[in-house]
């Protein structure tokens, strides 16, 4: 049908444009928050840009879930101001013969999406989880970008090294501050170096320096030189790393582990696909708009909409996860209620003069009309 291809190929244009948009600020907004991450230490610089695509690959269901709703709003409403639904209602066809070229379209993104969902994303966060905990893990020297203070991961030390060989494992003028129970101390040296010791082990040891210590609001304070002052390091490079949390684990072990918090993260993924196909479903009547109002008021509707239900998808995932709901009942229950509202939505389109009941009062006013 002309009809059907015109609205595919149209439904096609649009999600280009709207999804360019959507991922455009996601990356922007992902890039200016690693940025500042990466700035005060808390990735590492030189993978920054890895974390920026890794984020935007564990936010593409939604993205795409979002731009296959809007796409469909907006060639629904267009379809109204410029009249075209004139000609369709007038060749015989109802408002549900949008049912069929929609699904058509949106089935390839809904099966994009439950991929994404099911298999990249899972490893996607996967990888970025490991990243962080790698940089964690490295020993405070290291983590140390040259001109800048850093706080030690114990949170007990504050860095300042003016210039760093982190393939020596050396690092020239540097400024320590460090607190033990009541009292304070500055240490400044030349040089510093870094000793793996027995047990594995690693100290950072100063070299050609002076260390002031004394407790704060009292006068009397300590200085002594020292040609070798070895500080040990909080983590050791070999620690194991720490258990993921269940959106950085694969489905198939949330389907072998039915802990509540993996059936709360299963749920969500499974979730999602679904929740793409019923917002399409739903934008069809949604997208009704009367041309000499404009289509301002549907909109804000349908972002609406779409935020109660995602944000109703949370809900239900984490009375799941407090084993509150149970699973079976969560897997289905927002999505019932927005199918539902769906139905509704195409019976007050079509039979507008039907939705409201027959009462009593409302009969004997239209008989005085």
């Amino acid at each position: 049908m002309v009809f059907s291809r015109s609205i595919v190929a149209e439904l096609a244009n649009t999600a280009g444009a709207v999804f360019t948009v959507l991922f455009s600020i996601i990356f922007s907004v992902a890039l200016v928050r690693i940025l500042g991450q990466a700035a005060v230490g808390s990735v590492d610089s030189a993978a920054v840009f890895a974390f920026v695509v890794l984020t935007a690959v564990m936010t593409l269901p939604t993205v795409l879930a979002l731009t296959l709703f809007i796409s469909v709003l907006v060639t629904v409403s267009r379809s109204y101001r410029d009249s075209e639904m004139v000609v369709w209602f007038a060749s015989g066809l109802s408002l549900t013969a949008w049912m069929r070229p929609v699904a058509r379209f949106a089935a390839p993104i809904v099966l994009l999406i439950a991929v994404l969902s099911l298999l990249i994303s899972p490893w996607a966060a996967q990888q970025l989880e490991e990243s962080k905990q790698r940089f964690r893990t490295r020993d405070d020297v290291s983590r140390v970008i040259a001109g800048r203070f850093i706080e030690s991961a114990g949170a007990k030390r504050v860095f300042f090294i003016e210039s760093v060989d982190l393939q020596g494992g050396r690092a020239h003028n540097l400024f320590v501050s460090h607190r033990s129970r009541d009292r304070e101390g500055v240490i400044v040296a030349r040089e510093g170096v870094i000793e793996v010791r027995q047990g594995g082990d690693r100290y950072l040891v100063l070299l050609n320096g002076r260390r002031y210590e004394g407790v704060p609001g009292q006068p009397q304070y300590r200085m002594l030189e020292f040609e070798r002052y070895a500080i040990r390091l909080d983590i050791r490079p070999d620690a194991p790393l720490a258990e993921f949390n269940a959106r950085a684990k694969p489905t198939r072990q949330l389907l072998r582990e039915p802990t509540p918090f993996h059936r709360g993260e299963l749920l969500w993924r499974i979730g999602v696909p679904l929740l793409a196909l019923v917002l399409a479903l739903m934008a069809v009547p949604l997208g009704q708009v009367n041309p000499r109002v404009g289509r301002s008021a549907n909109m804000i509707i349908a972002v609406l909409i779409f935020l109660i239900y995602h944000n109703g998808m949370s809900i239900v995932q984490a009375w799941v996860q407090q084993e509150r709901l149970s699973f079976g009942v969560g897997v289905w229950a927002a999505h019932a209620v927005a199918l539902l509202l769906t139905v509704l939505l195409f019976a007050h389109r079509i039979y507008p003069r039907r939705w409201l009941p027959r009462l009593p009062g409302l009969r004997r006013t239209a008989l005085h009309q």
